[in-house]
C-alpha cells in the first residue's frame, strides 16, 4: 500500500526546503493564495456556482515516476503519497485510485519507467493525460516554485492538469513498436556518423580495423531494422495505405513516412490542421514582434527527431520534386534564406502528407 509522506509543503528536518504553494486556486474551491513574493497579490474569491460542489469534490492526481518509485499527489489537499515501481506497487496504486474516484491522473515523460504504469491505468479504465515536461517546468516558474525534487513533481504535475488542457495517451501496439524501432535506427545512424568522423582520423592499424568491423555491424543492423519496418507496416491495411500515401509524393521516402507513421500519431486526428502540424513538428515560424520592432521568425520546439527527417526529405524534394523545386526557387527569388526555404518546402509537404491522407489520394503535382 502507499505510504503517506506529507500534506504540507514544511521543512523535514532540513531536507526539503520551504516552498509557499498555491494549493487553493480559482476553481479549486476555495479563496485564491498566491505565492508570497514582493510582486503579488491576494485575489478575490472565485465564483461559486451552482451544481459545482460535485465536480469540486473529485480529486486530480499528479504522478512522479522514477525507476524504483512512484510520488503521487492530490489536488485540492496536497496530500502525497509514495508507491513502489513494481507489479504490486503499482496493484496498490490502482486500487487507491479507484477508491479515490480520482478526474483525471497526470504524467510526464520519465525515459520509458512511465510505459509499464500507463498500460496498467489504461486496462484498469483510469483518466491519464500526458503533460510535456518542458511546459511543467515553465508552469512552475511561472508559479514561483524553484524547488524541485519528486514530491513537488508531483503536485506539480496534478496542479498543471486540473488547470491547462492535456492529452490523452495515444495507444497502439503496433505504431508504438514502430516508433521503438525507427528510435533505434536513428541512434544507429547517429552511431554511424560519430565512428564514420572518428575513423578519419584514426592511426592506429588495430583500432582502424576495430571501427571498421563496427560499422559494418552498424550498418547491418539499420538494414535488419528497415526490413522490420516494412515487414510491420505490410502486415496491416491501414499502415500499409497510409505509409503508400506518404511515399507517393516526390521526395518522400520510406524512412520519412515510418517516422511520420511512428511518432505522429496525431495524423489520425480529424481535427489536426496544417498549422497545428507544422507547429507539432517544429517547422511552423513564430513571430519575435514589439511594438515597433517587427523581430526575425523562427521556428522553435516541436519533436525534433521528426523535423530532422522532415528537413532531409524537403532537401531531396527540391532536387526530385519539379513541384517543390519550383517552390524553393520563388522563395530564395524573394529573397528567403537558402535554409528558411528548405523549411518551408518541410512544412508544406506535411501540409500535403495531411492532405493526402485526408483524401486518401495519392500524389498529383497537378493539385499541389
Amino acid at each position: 500500500m502507499g505510504v503517506r509522506l506529507t500534506g504540507e509543503p514544511a521543512n523535514r528536518g532540513g531536507r526539503e526546503p520551504v516552498t509557499p504553494w498555491a494549493e487553493n486556486r480559482v476553481g479549486a474551491g476555495a479563496a485564491v493564495a498566491f505565492f508570497m513574493n514582493p510582486n503579488s497579490c491576494r485575489g478575490q474569491d472565485p465564483v461559486r456556482k451552482a451544481g459545482s460542489q460535485k465536480m469540486r469534490e473529485r480529486s486530480t492526481v499528479g504522478i512522479d515516476v522514477s525507476k524504483l518509485r512512484l510520488d503521487v499527489g492530490v489536488v485540492p489537499g496536497g496530500e502525497v503519497l509514495q508507491f513502489s515501481n513494481d507489479v504490486a506497487g503499482r496493484a496498490s496504486l490502482i486500487e487507491w485510485l479507484k477508491a479515490k474516484g480520482v478526474k483525471a491522473i497526470g504524467l510526464e515523460a520519465s525515459g520509458g519507467y512511465e510505459r509499464d504504469l500507463i498500460k496498467a491505468l489504461r486496462q484498469a479504465g483510469l483518466p491519464v493525460r500526458m503533460v510535456n515536461p518542458y511546459r511543467l517546468r515553465q508552469y512552475a516558474k511561472a508559479l514561483g516554485v524553484l524547488a524541485k525534487n519528486d514530491r513537488i513533481d508531483a503536485r506539480l504535475i496534478a496542479q498543471f492538469v486540473a488547470e491547462l488542457p492535456t492529452r490523452e495517451p495515444r495507444h497502439d501496439p503496433l505504431t508504438e513498436q514502430m516508433a521503438e524501432l525507427v528510435v533505434a535506427r536513428r541512434q544507429l545512424s547517429d552511431d554511424k556518423v560519430r565512428l564514420s568522423n572518428q575513423l578519419e582520423h584514426v592511426r592506429d592499424p588495430a583500432l582502424r580495423r576495430m571501427t571498421t568491423q563496427r560499422l559494418r555491424r552498424i550498418a547491418a543492423d539499420i538494414v535488419l531494422l528497415d526490413k522490420r519496418l516494412a515487414e510491420i507496416v505490410a502486415s496491416n491495411t491501414e499502415l500499409r495505405t497510409r505509409d503508400r500515401l506518404i511515399q507517393s509524393i516526390c521526395g518522400a521516402g520510406p524512412i520519412y513516412s515510418y517516422t511520420l507513421i511512428a511518432l505522429v500519431p496525431e495524423l489520425a486526428d480529424p481535427t489536426l490542421d496544417r498549422r497545428q502540424l507544422a507547429a507539432l513538428i517544429g517547422v511552423a515560424p513564430y513571430d519575435d514582434d514589439s511594438g515597433r520592432r517587427n523581430g526575425k521568425r523562427a521556428i522553435w520546439g516541436g519533436r525534433a527527431a521528426v523535423r530532422e527527417v522532415a528537413y532531409m526529405a524537403a532537401l531531396s524534394a527540391c532536387i526530385h520534386n519539379p513541384v517543390l523545386r519550383a517552390h524553393r526557387q520563388r522563395l530564395q527569388a524573394n529573397g528567403t534564406a537558402p535554409k528558411q526555404a528548405i523549411i518551408a518546402v518541410a512544412r508544406r509537404m506535411l501540409g500535403i502528407v495531411l492532405a493526402l491522407l485526408r483524401t486518401g489520394k495519392e500524389w498529383d503535382p497537378k493539385y499541389a
